[in-house]
């Protein structure tokens, strides 16, 4: 089963541009990607219990904002991601501060403000990005037939020889070439613009 040609026509936009034009299944791809990220760093901040809620409010405020954002380089959507988060988590904060002001609050902002943002390269920024990959290729998989799947898995992420994984599959190492290829298009399309 390998990728239709709705799903064709609909990869020749990043997964981005689909979201800005309000494509509901590309906003639910977007949630899966980046959600578990978002709620990582709520947790990170200091708000446990409600950390998928706070993911939520900076959901909605990136549905509002997103034409606003503009892609400046690698690493620019998380990083303005992460501003909203580090916004959202302020206003918990200040909320909290607010409703109970002998609990602390001010030294959770203090905390959070703190807690530096990952420098490209660094083991924190990658495991980022690995996630966000990870994500990404599940995503993906029920695109391909299993064999397709099975041969970019091994050749591109285990890093096996063509000829090894074509003879443990049955298939010519063109066929494994290509296989892999396919899949790592149709990742760099889902992934365009999101995961640099």
């Amino acid at each position: 089963m390998g990728v239709s040609m709705s799903q064709q026509n609909v990869t020749s936009l990043s997964l981005l541009g689909r979201v800005r034009l309000r494509d509901e299944p590309s906003w639910t791809r977007l949630l899966a990607l980046y959600g578990p990220l978002v709620e990582y760093w709520c947790r990170r901040g200091g708000v446990e219990a409600d950390a998928s809620d706070l993911a939520q409010e900076v959901f909605l405020a990136v549905s509002e904002d997103l034409e606003r954002f503009e892609h400046r380089g690698p690493g620019s959507f998380r990083g303005w991601l992460r501003g909203i988060t580090r916004h959202k988590l302020l206003d918990y904060y200040r909320k909290a501060q607010r409703q109970a002001p002998a609990e602390g609050g001010s030294t959770a902002l203090y905390r959070l403000q703190e807690i530096p943002d990952p420098q490209p390269g660094s083991s924190d920024d990658a495991d980022e990005v690995s996630g966000l990959y990870r994500r990404a290729l599940e995503l993906i998989r029920s695109e391909f037939e299993e064999r397709t799947w099975q041969a970019f898995w091994l050749s591109a992420v285990e890093g096996r020889e063509t000829s090894a994984v074509a003879a443990e599959l049955g298939m010519s190492p063109v066929a494994v070439r290509i296989a892999k290829s396919r899949v790592l298009a149709r990742l760099r399309a889902e992934a365009e613009q999101l995961i640099d």
